[in-house]
């Protein structure tokens, strides 16, 4: 089944200062897809939002909204709405005139305005608040009426600029489901900004990690945690753990064998290398397997318990190797010996899930 693409972006560039904000960016967007641009600070995510709603002129580039040029049109003619982290609602007016602002403004009146106010206000489950002021509202009540005035005037794309980060951690949990079920519902497409990775893996259909301007990965969020295409991805999505190494043959089955810490690892990768490349073998914490006695038949490394740390469901574990790094490892309980814990200070061994690795060229060298 094909799914129709709406928004095509390509070759767009944003300069500040003679900055780049934004260099050569290529995005294309389908019909009812959830997309989270995931970065750190000052890499170009609100200024991308900004160009989309029409608040911020590109220097190069080009944007399609339904195969028409965007950048044409002002930013009250888009049929692109943003909900912004301030929620902006205009506290002298109810939750019902507040949803039915945007109507107004485009001239639509009496039993339309209504129909489609009392439609946007049940979406989001706050009909019977609609006579009620903003200060009169919790966080999450603020963030649905946010949400209605914006989906009322029936965007083809919703912009979100980080709207859950005003919440308290446990209504951001609650409003990440019913956002996301919602974004269902409407069949919207959303292009969602946060800082929060545990945010943007559980809620995206794909994740666009941004550095300094550019695409560092797009993928969904299982390709990007599980499968960085670089370091700056393993790196930002995530805690992992890097083994620098060294290719020292390669094999016709995907497969190297890597010289790790004075030891030979085989390790499978599509990725193509050659002897004596420079690689870092990448492993997520919860990759790592802890032994009171090394195995027989499983390399692994020893070292010893420097931290442990209780996490409810699970156990975070430090580990240094005797010739190497400082690891971190996740263990959920192990229901048939719940008694059993490690102390700081044990000797422990250190092994992964054969095939769970990930290799990547150093790219220090």
């Amino acid at each position: 089944m094909l799914v129709e693409l709406i928004l095509s972006i390509a070759g767009l560039g944003k300069f500040f200062s003679g900055q780049p904000i934004l260099q050569d960016f290529d995005l294309e967007v389908k019909a009812s897809e959830f997309i989270t641009l995931l970065g750190p600070s000052g890499c170009g995510k609100t200024t991308l939002l900004r160009i989309i709603a029409g608040f911020e002129k590109p220097d190069t580039g080009t944007i399609l909204l339904d195969g028409k040029n965007l950048l044409s049109l002002p930013a009250e003619k888009r049929k692109v709405n943003t909900v912004f982290q301030s929620y902006a609602l205009f506290p002298h007016l109810t939750v019902f005139n507040n949803v039915a602002f945007g109507l107004k403004i485009k001239k639509i009146k009496g039993r339309e305005l209504e129909k489609r106010v009392i439609q946007a206000l049940e979406q989001v489950k706050m009909i019977d608040f609609s006579a009620r002021y903003p200060h009169q509202l919790s966080g999450g009540q603020q963030q649905r009426v946010a949400m209605a005035r914006a989906i009322v005037n029936q965007p083809r794309i919703l912009l979100l600029d980080e709207p859950l980060s005003a919440l308290d951690a446990r209504l951001r949990r609650e409003m990440q489901i019913e956002l996301k079920k919602l974004q269902r519902e409407l069949g919207i497409a959303f292009i969602f900004v946060t800082h929060d990775q545990e945010e943007a893996l559980s809620m995206s259909d794909k994740i666009l990690v941004m550095q300094e301007g550019k695409i560092a990965q797009l993928g969904t969020p299982r390709q990007v945690y599980e499968e960085p295409e670089n370091l700056y991805v393993a790196r930002f999505i995530g805690d992992i753990n890097f083994f620098p190494g060294e290719i020292c043959t390669v094999s016709d089955s995907d497969q190297v064998e890597v010289s790790i810490f004075g030891r030979q690892i085989t390790a499978h990768t599509l990725r193509q290398f050659q002897p004596g490349d420079k690689v870092v073998l990448l492993l997520r914490p919860e990759d790592l397997r802890l032994y009171e006695h090394p195995p027989k038949e499983i390399k692994t490394f020893a070292g010893s318990i420097v931290e442990r740390s209780y996490r409810g469901s699970t156990l975070d574990t430090l580990v240094r190797l005797d010739d190497g790094p400082l690891l971190t490892t996740c263990e959920f309980f192990d229901e048939d010996d719940p008694d059993f814990d490690y102390s700081v200070g044990e000797r422990v061994y250190v092994s992964w899930v054969k095939g769970w690795e990930v290799v990547l060229p150093d790219e220090d060298y």
